[in-house]
């Protein structure tokens, strides 16, 4: 089942741009350079992945899980069983 939530366009851009930036990291270290720049690369890298995944269960946690309860769509029981597998990767 498929779903295509508002935030997508949005999440695919921040993913293709943490992707551009990951292959930067790549070149940078086969150039040999600093460690310390390295490492500020990939924790800029790491930050973005981390704000795209975090955008994206936010945004289905309030339309999916809660909408469906609201419009009767769905049980209290299935929401907090979707919330929970969800939590594991917050």
């Amino acid at each position: 089942m498929d779903h295509v939530h508002a935030s997508h366009p949005e999440i695919i851009k921040r993913l293709k741009r943490a992707h551009g930036h990951l292959a930067g990291v790549i070149a940078m270290i086969e150039e040999g350079r600093p460690c310390v720049d390295l490492a500020q690369q990939l924790q800029a890298v790491e930050s973005a992945i981390a704000n795209a995944k975090r955008t994206l269960i936010e945004d289905h946690m309030e339309h999916c899980i809660g909408d469906g309860v609201a419009d009767g769509g769905k049980s209290a029981k299935a929401a907090l069983a979707e919330f929970k597998a969800l939590a594991r990767y917050l």
